[in-house]
C-alpha cells in the first residue's frame, strides 16, 4: 500500500514540479524571445522577508505591461512571484548600454530605494529558468563614522553575460556597473535612466550540465571534508554508544536471567535488580492513551514522509532551483500518508482497549496539523501586514484546504477504520496485576526532565555539524545538495535515538519504575527540543537576521519543524523501547 502512494506521489512530483519557462523545450533560434522573469527583492540577511519586484518603484519600458507568470503550488509556497522583467534579452542579440526606461523619482520613491539599499536589498530573476541575482545599490561608508554622513547609491546599469551552446542557453551571469550610480543620499526628486548591456559567448558545456555550477558550491573539497568529519564524529559516537550499551546490557541482563532462573534468591539480590519484580505492572497501559496513540500515529506518518522525501532527494528530484519542488512534495506526500497516521493510531488505541476511536482519530488529525495551522495563520497575517511574498494568496489557501478536505481527511478516516477492524491484540508476555505497584522514591536525576536532557544530548551531538549547513540553506543563501551524506546522518540519528532510549528504559525498569511508556516517547523526542535550542544559538550567533517578520517566521516555523521531529523521534524511541521490554520479559518465567 505505501508503495502505491509513493508511486502516485512520484508521478505528481514529476508532473507538478517541473516548472518550465515559456520556451518549454529551451531551444531557440537567433533573435527568438527568451523568457526573463523578475522574481522578488528583499533584504539579503532576511531570506523570508521578500517582496514583489515592482513593489519598489522600478520603471517599465513604454511598450511593456506587467505580465504575471502562472505558478505551481510549490512555487507560491516558496514565496516566488514571477513577473515579466523590464529587460529584453533575445537569443544571441547583443546590446550595448541600451536604455530600458527613464523615470523621474519622487522624493517618496527616493526614500523607498534608499531604505532598500540601506538594508542590502538584492533582486532575483530567472532567465530561461536559470536563477540570477544582484544587489540594488551600495552604501559608501569609507572614512565616515557617523551614519548620517553615509552616501547611498542605486545601480542603474546591469551587464548580462550569457553563454550558449548551439540553440540552448547554458549560463548567465549578472554584473552591476560600479560607476553608473544614482545618488539617493538627499531627499529630492532625481532623474534616473535604467540601462543594460548584453554579451553572448559560446561554450561547450552540455545543456544537461547547466545546473551543475549551482550544486558544486556545496561539494567543494573543504566543505566535503567538514561533512565527512561530521559523519566520522557521528559514527564514532554510535560505535562507542552501541558498544557500551551492548556490553553493559548484555552482561547485566545475562546476570539478571541467571538470578531469575533460580527460584530462591537472597533479598539483597531482589533489591539489586528490580526489573523482574515489576513484571505485573510493566505492561499496564499508559495514562492518556488516546493522546499517546495519536502521537504514535502522527510520528509514524512524519517518519514515512521523511523517508519518501529522502528517496526523492536521492533520485535527484530536488536539484538546485527546481522552484518549489520540495514544498510540493511535502504537501502531496503528507496528504497521501495520512492513512498511515489513522491506521497506526486507531489500531494501537484499540490494542490498548480504548473505546472512543472516533475521538482518537480526530485527535490524530489535529495533533500536528492543528499547531501548524495556527502558526501559519499568525505568520500569514504578519506577512500580509508586511505585504511580503510569503503571504499566501487566497486561491492557494483554498487549494490547500481542498487537499486537506478531499485527500488528507478521507485517507485518515479510511486508515482509522482499517485500524479499528484490524482486531490486533497487544502482545504482552506477562499478565498485568489488578492493582499498580507503588513506585519507590527515586533520586532527582531519575526524573523525566533530567532523563530527557540525557537522552536528547547524544543524538543531537551526532547531527549538530550537519544542522549548520541545513540552516544556512533553509534560512540563508547557501545551496545544499549532498543528500547522501544527510541520509547517512539521519540513519545515525535514528540508531542513536533508539539505543539511548532503550538504555534509559532499562535503568528506569531496574529502579522499579514501571511508567516507561510516556518516558520512552519523551526521551526519544527530546532531540527536537535540543534542535530548537540550536535555533536560538543560530539566530543570535550565526546569522544576521533581524526585524519582526523574519524573527517570527524563523522561530514560528522552526517550532513546527522541531515539534515534528519530537513526534517522529519519540515514536522511534518508544518502538525501540517496546521491542526491548517485550524481549526481556519474554526471556523470564513470569508467575
Amino acid at each position: 500500500m505505501p508503495m502505491d502512494w509513493f508511486l502516485i506521489s512520484l508521478l505528481i512530483m514529476v508532473c507538478g514540479t517541473q516548472v518550465r519557462s515559456d520556451g518549454s523545450d529551451h531551444r531557440y533560434k537567433a533573435g527568438d524571445v527568451v523568457p526573463l522573469y523578475a522574481n522578488k527583492v528583499g533584504p539579503f540577511h532576511n531570506p523570508s522577508e521578500t517582496y514583489r519586484y515592482f513593489d519598489l518603484p522600478f520603471c517599465l519600458p513604454a511598450h511593456m505591461k506587467i505580465k504575471e507568470k502562472k505558478e505551481a503550488l510549490g512555487e507560491v509556497l516558496n514565496g516566488d512571484r514571477l513577473v515579466s522583467a523590464p529587460y529584453k534579452l533575445d537569443f544571441q542579440v547583443e546590446k550595448d548600454s541600451e536604455v530600458s526606461c527613464k523615470k523621474k523619482l519622487t522624493t517618496e520613491e527616493v526614500l523607498k530605494f534608499r531604505a532598500a539599499v540601506k538594508k542590502d536589498y538584492y533582486f532575483q530573476m530567472y532567465y530561461d529558468d536559470l536563477p540570477i541575482w544582484g544587489f540594488l545599490g551600495k552604501v559608501e561608508k569609507e572614512g565616515k563614522t557617523d551614519p548620517s554622513e553615509y552616501k547611498y547609491y542605486l545601480y542603474k546599469h546591469i551587464h548580462f553575460d550569457i553563454f550558449y551552446n548551439k540553440d540552448r542557453v547554458i549560463e548567465i551571469n549578472v554584473r552591476t556597473d560600479p560607476n553608473a550610480l544614482v545618488d539617493l543620499t538627499e531627499d529630492k526628486e532625481t532623474d534616473v535612466e535604467f540601462m543594460y548591456t548584453v554579451k553572448w559567448k559560446e561554450t561547450n558545456t552540455p545543456f544537461e550540465k547547466r545546473m551543475d555550477k549551482y550544486s558544486q558550491s556545496s561539494s567543494l573539497p573543504h566543505h566535503l571534508e567538514i561533512h565527512w568529519f561530521s559523519i566520522i564524529n557521528s559514527c564514532v559516537t554510535v560505535l562507542l554508544l552501541t558498544g557500551f550499551l551492548a556490553t553493559i546490557l548484555m552482561r547485566v541482563l545475562k546476570n539478571d536471567f541467571v538470578k531469575y532462573a533460580h527460584d530462591e534468591e537472597a533479598a539483597e539480590d531482589q533489591e539489586e535488580t528490580g526489573w523482574k519484580y515489576i513484571h505485573g505492572d510493566v505492561f499496564r497501559y499508559p495514562k492518556y492513551k488516546s493522546l499517546f496513540a495519536a502521537a504514535l500515529g502522527s510520528g509514524t506518518q512524519l517518519f514515512t514522509l521523511t523517508v519518501f522525501i529522502f528517496i526523492l532527494a536521492l533520485v535527484g528530484v530536488f536539484y538546485p532551483y527546481n522552484r518549489g519542488a520540495l514544498f510540493t512534495a511535502l504537501v502531496v506526500i503528507y496528504a497521501l500518508t495520512s492513512g498511515i497516521a489513522g491506521y497506526t493510531a486507531t489500531s494501537f488505541y484499540c490494542q490498548l482497549e480504548g473505546t472512543n476511536w472516533v475521538r482518537n482519530l480526530l485527535l490524530t488529525g489535529c495533533l500536528f496539523c492543528g499547531p501548524l495551522f495556527l502558526t501559519f495563520c499568525f505568520l500569514n497575517t504578519v506577512a500580509i501586514a508586511y505585504t511580503a511574498t510569503a503571504a499566501l494568496p487566497f486561491g492557494t489557501i483554498v487549494v490547500i484546504v481542498l487537499i486537506w478536505t478531499l485527500v488528507t481527511s478521507p485517507l485518515l478516516v479510511l486508515g482509522g477504520i482499517a485500524g479499528k477492524n484490524s482486531k490486533a491484540e497487544f502482545q504482552a508476555p506477562c499478565r498485568t496485576t489488578k492493582y499498580p505497584r507503588e513506585i519507590p522514591p527515586l533520586p532527582w536525576y531519575r526524573g523525566t526532565l533530567p532523563q530527557m536532557a540525557m537522552a536528547g544530548f547524544l543524538p543531537f551531538s551526532a547531527i549538530y555539524i550537519e544542522l549548520y549547513y541545513i540552516f544556512a540553506s533553509v534560512w540563508g543563501h547557501r545551496i545544499y545538495t549532498i543528500y547522501s551524506i544527510l541520509f547517512i546522518v539521519f540513519i545515525i540519528l535514528l540508531i542513536v535515538t533508539a539505543f539511548i532510549t532503550v538504555a534509559l528504559t532499562y535503568f528506569q525498569l531496574a529502579a522499579e519504575d514501571h511508567e516507561w511508556w510516556w518516558r520512552s516517547f519523551l526521551c526519544g523526542g527530546s532531540t527536537g527540543l535540543f534542535i530548537y535550542g540550536y535555533c536560538l544559538y543560530y539566530y543570535h550567533a550565526r546569522s544576521d537576521m533581524s526585524g519582526f517578520m523574519q524573527t517570527t517566521f524563523f522561530f514560528g516555523y522552526m517550532a513546527c519543524i522541531c515539534y515534528g521531529f519530537f513526534l517522529m523521534l519519540g515514536t522511534v524511541g518508544f518502538r525501540a523501547a517496546l521491542l526491548f521490554v517485550r524481549h526481556i520479559y519474554r526471556s523470564i518465567k513470569c508467575e
